[in-house]
């Protein structure tokens, strides 16, 4: 039984008290139980509740919370298993916060247990103010982190869920944000079924998601949050998704206003509900009213969906008897409590990725006497969040923790050389105007790290950005400001130069690959993240993250922004060569592979194409530190299928697998994957997908098989071949 996923017997129980409760309701009551903010129906002993929350990595916009690293540090764990326990102290502390609430009379917006997260559409152009929210660009690893992430909010009890988890936003949604109340994403069959929706799938049929979100935008012409294809053919159809349907926010009235597909309001929240879109996050199912005078809508339209609902808040425990849930007495005190810190350091540990490092790291704290730190995020507690938040109690950032871990004696020279994006600090001051301040500090000092790159205000979504990039994407890779120039500045100091880029999604960064000692992308790291990236500069632990994103040299050897095509797009059919390979990361030790070895357990023809989880092959082998530090190393394993038809249609190679391994210098251990048929699947024009009879190829080691990640690292996967 997956985690999540309650006993059948028990959940049609509370189907059954579903329907029982919702046929108690007069029409108006259902009505006000559709939206976000549900009405308390005191004669039932319904409670009010607000279905609206967020725990995208961490509890959020509802006070202090353990604030992990946004998702896309998550993702460059490469750890699945990790992403479990982050996200199962994340509902641990929702429940904690959810109950101190409800007993004092609090069941406002972002006090709820229905938690909107995680967000695992698909990273595909580095321009999307959202990006960060999500794993990445990879079909397969955004599968895997939403799983168990899912899994770690939803629980393992059979009787009641943790809490509700939700994928969003289906689907076919990456920007631009500008444009998404009224954007039209095209998508062919196979880059829909290859890309697009190979992580719902997942997180449907093996994650038992309770929800899933519509995003703002058209697919193919339809409305998301209205698609006859996608809602009812596809989820409730082909996947039998058994949870509740719930709209972006006021993403129904983008149907008449923006897509022009319906006339009016309520002829908009009509279709909607008729297509499978139970919940209303806004207010434009209140209208249902006129929508059923009008004879749009049927009342057992109404009632299958509040039978959804009121099933989701039973499942719960949040109706009915639940004296015997094992989450009702969560105590408030694991909010932020030292465990959960000391998880959350560790969490931003795993996801720093070291890009580039000339052997200056780790530094000897011994022989460092002084050091500049300095940038615009070299203080900023903003620069650790990302978006979708929480307040984390005690945040580090990377002066704080860099002042924590030096010498006693060592003197810290700070300054923050220029603007995050405007080109002075002040109205008053002239341009550059803490350019020399900076650049003093380089020159007194024994190295220099320098902190660079975004914030949640600049990257992010449509309305949560506050400067003149408001549509939240951005409009193009370069370092905003005067950033580039303090970086040139500084490099040109001639003092060893460490470069801290936090941001949530790729830069153009070739400048410090060509000039700077070492580069660490630390993304938005969370309330601990200062402490990580002072650990990893002294050399505390050795760097394990890998990008989960490709790094381009600029954005113009980029598709149009606007083309969902994934042609020329991310790791799987890029072009030209990238600055930085996705999966890619340095470490302070090395690691060998040896004895790689696949074990063929069916053919084609004795593994039907439907049977998604049937096992082809087991590919197996041994992984030893061979370096003087200990480490811990991402296994990764990509297929490539040899056989397909026209190749240039077929991605160069494919993630089917990921592991993580600590090991002491010189010792070895085993690892062994499983190649499902699902793994294998080539996906025609038509979206169909099929098993071909044929040769396969699989790579395994620390990185893709690709000419880039071989000239950075000096070491290739080691490889083997199998029939089918």
């Amino acid at each position: 039984m997956p985690s999540g996923a309650i006993n059948q017997e028990v959940d049609q129980q509370y189907k059954q008290k579903a329907r029982e409760t919702v046929s108690q309701l007069s029409l108006e009551e259902k009505i006000l139980q559709m939206v976000h903010g549900a009405s308390e129906i005191s004669r039932l002993g319904i409670p009010a509740y607000n279905w609206w929350n967020e725990a995208l990595h961490g509890v959020a916009r509802a006070g202090v919370a353990t604030v992990f690293p946004q998702a896309i540090g998550l993702a460059a764990t490469f750890d699945p298993e990790w992403i479990e326990q982050v996200a199962d102290i994340i509902s641990t502390e929702g429940r904690a916060k959810y109950e101190a609430a409800s007993s004092r009379g609090d069941r406002d917006i972002y006090k709820g247990l229905t938690f909107w997260s995680p967000n695992i559409n698909i990273f595909r152009d580095p321009r999307w103010g959202r990006g960060h929210e999500t794993y990445g660009e990879d079909p397969y690893l955004t599968a895997e982190c939403g799983k168990a992430f899912i899994a770690g909010i939803q629980g393992s009890d059979d009787r009641y869920l943790k809490a509700a988890a939700c994928a969003k936003h289906y689907a076919v949604h990456s920007g631009p944000e500008g444009l998404r109340h009224s954007f039209d994403a095209e998508v062919s069959d196979k880059d829909l079924w290859e890309t697009y929706l190979y992580a719902f799938e997942e997180c449907v049929i093996e994650a038992k998601v309770e929800s899933v979100m519509g995003a703002y935008n058209r697919t193919n012409g339809e409305a998301c949050c209205a698609h006859t294809y996608l809602l009812e053919e596809v989820l409730r159809g082909q996947w039998g998704f058994d949870g509740h349907v719930t709209s972006d926010c006021w993403a129904i009235k983008d149907m008449n206003e923006g897509h022009g597909l319906t006339r009016t309001l309520h002829e908009s929240a009509a279709l909607a509900v008729k297509r499978g879109c139970d919940l209303n996050c806004g207010n434009a199912y209140l209208t249902l009213m006129s929508a059923f005078d009008e004879g749009l809508i049927e009342e057992k339209d109404l009632d299958q969906a509040l039978i959804r609902l009121m099933t989701a808040r039973y499942r719960l425990g949040l109706l009915g008897e639940c004296g015997d849930s094992p989450y009702n007495n969560i105590p408030f005190k694991v909010v932020d409590c030292p465990e959960h810190r000391a998880a959350n350091l560790e969490t931003a540990k795993r996801s720093l990725v070291l890009l580039k490092n000339d052997g200056l790291l780790p530094l000897d704290r011994e022989k460092i006497k002084s050091l500049a730190v300095i940038g615009p995020n070299a203080d900023s507690r903003d620069a650790l969040l990302g978006n979708y938040n929480g307040t984390p109690n005690d945040p580090c950032t990377p002066l704080s923790g860099l002042a924590e871990a030096v010498m006693p004696d060592t003197r810290i020279l700070y300054a923050e050389g220029c603007h995050l994006y405007k080109e002075s600090m002040t109205g008053l001051s002239q341009k550059g105007d803490r350019l020399a301040e900076a650049l003093a500090c380089v020159d007194e000092a024994d190295a220099t790290v320098i902190c660079l790159g975004l914030d949640a205000m600049l990257e992010g979504e449509e309305g949560d950005t506050g400067n003149e990039f408001s549509s939240g994407d951005k409009p193009d890779l370069n370092l905003p400001g005067l950033q580039q120039q303090l970086l040139d500045e500084v490099l040109q100091r001639g003092k060893p130069v460490i470069l801290v880029v936090m941001a949530g999604s790729a830069l153009a960064l070739a400048t410090a690959e060509e000039n700077a000692n070492a580069v660490i992308q630390a993304w938005y790291p969370g309330g601990q993240g200062g402490r990580a990236v002072a650990q990893l500069i002294f050399g505390d632990y050795s760097p394990s993250g890998r990008l989960p994103v490709t790094f381009y040299h600029t954005s113009e050897e980029l598709p149009d922004f606007t083309d969902y095509a994934m042609k020329d797009r991310t790791y799987r059919y890029m072009t030209r060569k990238p600055l930085y390979p996705f999966g890619y990361g340095l470490s302070y030790t090395s690691f060998e592979y040896s004895g790689l070895q696949t074990k063929t357990i069916s053919s084609v023809s004795e593994s039907p194409s439907e049977e998604r989880n049937h096992v082809l092959a087991i590919v197996s082998g041994q992984v030893k530190n061979t370096g003087k530090t200990e480490g811990r190393e991402v296994i990764q394993l990509y297929t490539k299928a040899e056989n397909a038809p026209d190749t240039s249609d077929q991605p160069h190679h494919q993630l089917r697998g990921v592991q993580t391994v600590l090991l002491k210098p010189g010792e070895t251990a085993d690892f062994s994957f499983e190649l499902k048929t699902k793994h294998l699947w080539q996906v025609a024009a038509d979206g169909g997908r099929h098993l071909v009879p044929g040769q396969y190829t699989v790579f395994v080691g620390g990185c893709q098989p690709d000419t880039r990640s071989a000239q950075l690292l000096q070491a290739k996967p080691v490889s083997d071949s199998f029939l089918l």
